[in-house]
């Protein structure tokens, strides 16, 4: 289990997190949501181990933990096989071995053979992406860590990871502490959604639900999200319109004002 307890955080005489407590249970995807600049990254990145707790605790119980920047952060020397198999390389895994474990998820991530041997310069920056994703889970984590991973690519291929994502968690009994701006991915992935104010950062909702499947209908996603936006609490963080009335999926203009499309009417 990945347990964060009362968390703070300043950068110099900014506070960026005010008593962040939340936890990740093993088999459990959790997705933080919250206003641009309120501090989800710095959270991420406390997990991570990759920032100093400043105030706090934070115990991670997970054998093996992986994390996927906004930032590829490829090795520009390497290929993009290379650069999927790095970590297991790091954990003695024989070449031949580690590169064929690196083709296998390559593939299943929509990079052809001819891809195989590309430096990052030579990828776009959606494949980029792609190879980084296959980094963290070539590794076979039992816990991931993931800072938008999915805002550059297409929207075909974002939904097959996102499938993906749910599979690991799912079949592997890993998992996920996921951040994105996106309320359709959050409500399409979750198992629990937490709700971060802005800065300084509060917990200001931690709400089960039923993650909604990569192959339903667009107006059950919308519906979920809808939902969701008419917390009260939800709203204010999110600084969007609380809905009361008729459902979200007819208010287009509260989903382009959080930077998401217009569902279909």
């Amino acid at each position: 289990m990945l347990a964060l307890e009362g968390l703070h955080l300043a950068f110099g005489s900014v506070p960026v997190l005010a008593g962040i407590d939340l936890t990740v249970k093993p088999g459990e995807l959790v997705v933080l949501l919250g206003p641009s600049g309120c501090g989800k990254t710095s959270l991420l990145r406390l997990a991570a181990g990759v920032e100093a707790v400043q105030g706090g605790r934070v115990a991670n119980r997970f054998a093996r933990t992986a994390m996927v920047f906004q930032d590829p952060r490829l090795m520009p020397w390497a290929d993009a096989r290379d650069n999927a198999a790095f970590g297991l390389k790091a954990l003695g895994m024989a070449r031949a071995e580690r590169r064929a474990t690196a083709e296998v998820i390559l593939r299943r991530l929509g990079l052809s053979i001819a891809d195989f041997g590309k430096r990052p310069a030579q990828l776009s920056g959606g494949m980029q992406q792609r190879v980084a994703i296959a980094r963290a889970f070539a590794l076979r984590p039992d816990l991931v860590l993931m800072d938008e991973p999915f805002s550059a690519l297409d929207v075909g291929l974002r939904g097959d990871l996102q499938a993906l994502l749910r599979a690991e968690v799912e079949g592997a009994g890993a998992a996920a502490l996921f951040v994105t701006h996106d309320i359709t991915e959050a409500v399409r992935l979750a198992d629990r959604i937490v709700v971060l104010s802005p800065r300084p950062a509060r917990v200001v909702a931690d709400l089960p639900q039923q993650p909604i499947r990569t192959d339903a209908a667009p107006g059950a996603v919308f519906e979920a999200a809808a939902a969701l936006l008419r917390r009260p609490e939800v709203a204010a963080a999110l600084a969007a319109p609380v809905t009361t009335g008729a459902p979200l999926r007819n208010d287009p203009a509260t989903f382009q004002s959080l930077g998401m499309p217009a569902p279909a009417r």
